[in-house]
């Protein structure tokens, strides 16, 4: 019988991406991931490393999901309400993306993994917002770096912290009425 090296692969991954959202990289073992994945730890080690090296491998897959999920066009309001919007969605759907963000700042203090390649893709919508600025259709009260961490901050706190939302304002991070608060939020911020 032939091992499917691709399928528990996969299997790994999957496990470890789920270990890694509960506990983070410190808070969780190989061998907890070995057991989700219904593999023998050895396995995992000889595919990926130790933890560092999964733990990268995992944040670097939600996050290109996250980008090709939620493409950013920075040409004016329009695009910045509806760039909001649908990272309040994706982020409402798949909340592993933000709680890998929260546990890679307290794991590490200078360098992340891939920083230069998240670099490089923050850096093109950075400039595609500077763009939109140079043409009159978004703010130049801020610059374009500031402009772009405050748009991702808005859309990701609820993510971070929903219990906050809900004690503030009673509802959860899926209700309208929150989604139109951020999204307003974004558009009254980028506003010319």
């Amino acid at each position: 019988m032939a091992w499917d090296v691709e399928g528990t692969k996969r299997k790994i991954i999957e496990a470890a991406t789920d270990e890694f959202v509960a506990h983070g990289q410190h808070g969780t073992t190989i061998e907890r991931i070995a057991k989700r994945a219904g593999v023998n730890k050895e396995r995992v080690y000889n595919y990926f490393g130790g933890k560092p090296e999964l733990f990268a491998l995992v944040l670097r897959e939600k996050v290109a999901e996250g980008a090709v999920s939620v493409p950013y066009v920075a040409t004016g309001i329009d695009d910045v309400g509806g760039f909001e919007s649908r990272l309040v969605d994706f982020n409402q759907a798949h909340p592993e993306l933000i709680r890998l963000l929260a546990w890679e700042a307290l794991a590490y203090t200078d360098a992340v993994p891939d920083e230069e390649k998240r670099v490089e893709r923050y850096a093109r919508r950075t400039d595609e917002i500077r763009v939109a600025q140079e043409a009159g259709a978004l703010t130049t009260s801020l610059d374009a770096d500031m402009l772009h961490v405050l748009l991702l901050a808005l859309a990701g706190y609820g993510a971070l912290a929903p219990q906050v939302v809900r004690m503030i304002t009673g509802v959860g991070t899926d209700d309208e009425r929150y989604r139109a608060a951020v999204v307003e939020a974004a558009r009254r911020l980028a506003a010319p």
